[in-house]
């Protein structure tokens, strides 16, 4: 059984820990492999840090900083920590359901796999928050579909991208990739935007739709922003994702879809936080070029030239003739 390190992210998260951290802390040792625990403290106000030395000292790694910087820089922090087989992110408003990481260990027995993600459910409710997702284009834009699972509970589901809140992933892998891109701070798309470098490198990302666990909605990004920034944020990162695996006639395609669908519209109707994302795109665009050279480096290195269209037709294929479930 393979050696597991848990990377949890906090910002001012003790009520979290109080209401779900012992059920995952059990859950964890009970599972009879090496676990280590990292919770990685996003300089937070509140006194998580001197709750979790109190009640689990010794038994869990705390890295503190001291700037609040986001999701994508916290979990790297903890991911280069990470010393086990395999990387588990763990949002700290989630709780695990018993058996939850014996049904996903098969997956590492395949060569290819990147990471794999279970089921996520409501706390209160068994209503499905997330599942598996394919990708579709329309225009140029590359959306998710909607949640889905497969019928035949013993086949192999793809999905586009695995969630930041409760994806285990290939330690080895996830550290030759870097880990999240930071520039998509504090928050939105990192988990989607990683997921597709994994399988431009030709690596597979999985779900499983039994292994479940509850999540409590929104609870970790409460507080963090106001609507209208949020907005931006999310907007401003899409744009950053679709810039970062877009190449060619597909990119400047997809920049005058944008500049039609999203930033004009967004002007005309005085709801500016499209237009303004967009702006926030560009000011970074330097930025965005370093990072998409090196990562043509590293497929080059990795012998590969899967582009996203590829992926999209890959998971195409990997779903053909199979029972989908749409949710």
């Amino acid at each position: 059984m393979k050696s597991i390190s848990v990377v949890i992210p906090n910002y001012n998260g003790r009520h979290l820990f109080e209401k779900y951290f012992e059920n995952n802390y059990k859950i964890l040792n009970a599972l009879g492999t090496k676990v280590q625990i990292i919770i990685v403290d996003d300089a937070s106000s509140d006194d998580s840090v001197a709750y979790l030395e109190e009640h689990y000292g010794k038994n869990v790694t705390i890295i503190r900083k001291e700037k609040n910087s986001g999701f994508s820089h916290t979990c790297n922090l903890g991911i280069q920590k990470a010393t086990n087989d395999l990387i588990f992110l763990l949002n700290t408003d989630v709780t695990l359901e018993e058996g939850y990481f014996e049904k996903l260990y098969k997956y590492f027995e395949l060569e290819d796999t990147f990471g794999v993600m279970g089921r996520i459910i409501g706390m209160e409710d068994d209503n499905i928050l997330d599942a598996a997702r394919s990708p579709k284009i329309l225009g140029r834009k590359i959306k998710p579909s909607n949640f889905f699972y497969l019928k035949d509970s013993d086949t192999l589901t793809p999905t586009f991208y695995l969630s930041g809140a409760i994806a285990l992933m290939d330690t080895r892998k996830l550290k030759a990739i870097n880990g999240f891109n930071e520039m998509f701070n504090p928050y939105y798309g990192e988990d989607q935007e990683m997921s597709i470098r994994a399988w431009r490198l030709g690596w597979k990302c999985y779900y499983e739709h039994n292994a479940v666990c509850r999540h409590e909605v929104s609870a970790s990004t409460k507080g963090h922003k106001n609507n209208y920034s949020v907005k931006r944020i999310y907007f401003r990162n899409r744009y950053y994702m679709h810039h970062l695996h877009l190449h060619g006639i597909d990119l400047n395609l997809y920049h005058m879809q944008v500049i039609l669908s999203d930033v004009l519209p967004s002007i005309i109707t005085l709801q500016f936080y499209k237009a303004q994302a967009y702006l926030d795109f560009l000011r970074n665009m330097n930025e965005l070029s370093l990072k998409k050279t090196a990562f043509k480096t590293q497929m080059k290195n990795h012998k590969s030239n899967i582009g996203i269209n590829d992926v999209i037709e890959n998971i195409k294929m990997m779903l053909k003739y199979k029972q989908v479930v749409k949710l």
